[in-house]
């Protein structure tokens, strides 16, 4: 099924997404003049309610932003925002992936069985299973697991939670975050001094 221009209008997402906590990054800037394309297998349009359901292998893309997951809802409010709900199914966890702004080739990505954003406060949550992890090329540099996740990138705010209530509590379980060593150039090697000659 095919949309109009205005249905594809109403399903524009912005682009900045997560952020993670060891250090301050920004997501790709030009993604948020890119036209947002989406592809799916269904789709069900409720116009009175300004809801999109698509379903099955659902892929959206924006500039370098990619979203994939087997069910997105997008509900869209008088105001023109978008909010989007991306669903799992049982042993397929929905993810995204942008490139972020600054020198060499920087990527955030993450997964969740729920992955909630809203583009009128650009806050992204991840729900249950939530891993977020940062990239430099194909090398991970840090790496966060928790039950809820989530980041406001107005703010640069970064919130990790051991409940999907989005409230840490007792004995709920722990997070762990690891943050791999920084690559260094290897010292020079010391002269080696022949040894002395006998005479």
């Amino acid at each position: 099924m095919m949309m109009n221009g205005m249905m594809m209008k109403k399903l524009i997402l912005s682009a900045a997404m997560l952020l993670m906590a060891a250090g301050v990054v920004h997501a790709e800037k030009a993604d948020a003049n890119k036209p947002t394309k989406i592809d799916y297998d269904d789709l069900q349009i409720d116009d009175v309610k300004q809801i999109k359901t698509l379903i099955g292998n659902v892929v959206l893309t924006r500039g370098t932003l990619l979203m994939k997951s087997p069910k997105a809802v997008v509900t869209t409010d008088p105001e023109g925002y978008n909010f989007v709900v991306l669903t799992s199914t049982p042993g397929t966890l929905s993810t995204f992936r942008q490139k972020r702004d600054g020198a060499g080739d920087q990527w955030i990505e993450g997964e969740a069985e729920r992955i909630e954003y809203s583009d009128k406060t650009d806050l992204v949550k991840l729900f249950s299973k939530a891993k977020v992890r940062q990239l430099e090329g194909p090398r991970m540099t840090s790496e966060v697991n928790s039950e809820f996740i989530s980041y406001d990138s107005r703010t640069e705010h970064f919130d990790v939670k051991n409940n999907v209530s989005g409230v840490s509590k007792p004995g709920a379980g722990r997070g762990t975050m690891v943050i791999q060593p920084t690559i260094r150039p290897a010292a020079p090697a010391a002269a080696s001094t022949p040894p002395a000659t006998e005479k």
